[in-house]
């Protein structure tokens, strides 16, 4: 008997929020690495922040690590209003990437790669895409490029370990509480 399993990747991002095609939102969320510069500058945002999110994504999954990072959220806001040209890609990154990363995170939401006329199709043909079987994917036909090998169902070796989080937060002491 074989097994056949179509792997579905969920992003979360911490939060999501749906908006209506050609309307903008103002709810500042989303994990901080992740955050486009007008949701940080409040300037209302829509579907382009998902371009950026999506740039930002690909540039973590080719390097290891985000290209913005701050040892606090503010720290990591501030570096994002930089923008990504103040950004050192790794020589690994190839060029095709950096040009597609570089184009989703465009300062201006309008100049973003997939906010423009042709929408997601404009990503679909980009360079670094070139071969990619997008309707394969679609039709969930094409060929993972890593196997991994398992025991069964439940097997779970191929995640690494973290021990659950029982450490219980202090209590706060302040008092600000007690008249509720």
């Amino acid at each position: 008997m074989t097994q056949i399993a179509i792997i579905t990747i969920h992003v979360d991002f911490g939060f999501a929020k749906k908006v209506g095609l050609g309307k903008k939102t103002w709810t500042f969320c989303g994990t901080p690495e992740y955050v486009a510069p007008e949701i940080i500058l409040n300037k209302g945002h829509d579907s382009s922040a998902d371009c950026w999110s999506l740039g930002i994504l690909i540039f973590e999954l080719l390097s290891g690590s985000p290209p913005f990072s701050g040892s606090d959220p503010m720290k990591t806001y501030n570096i994002i209003l930089r923008g990504i040209d103040m950004v050192e890609f790794p020589k690994k990154i190839i060029k095709s990437a950096t040009n597609l990363i570089k184009r989703l995170c465009r300062d201006n939401p309008s100049e973003r790669l997939g906010n423009q006329k042709n929408g997601v199709k404009d990503i679909q043909k980009h360079k670094w895409f070139e071969g990619f079987n997008w309707e394969g994917l679609r039709q969930g036909s094409i060929d993972s490029p890593f196997t991994p090998t398992v025991t069964g169902p439940l097997d779970n070796s191929n995640f690494d370990y973290f021990p659950e989080d029982t450490d219980e937060p202090p209590d706060e002491e302040s008092g600000w509480d007690l008249e509720f």
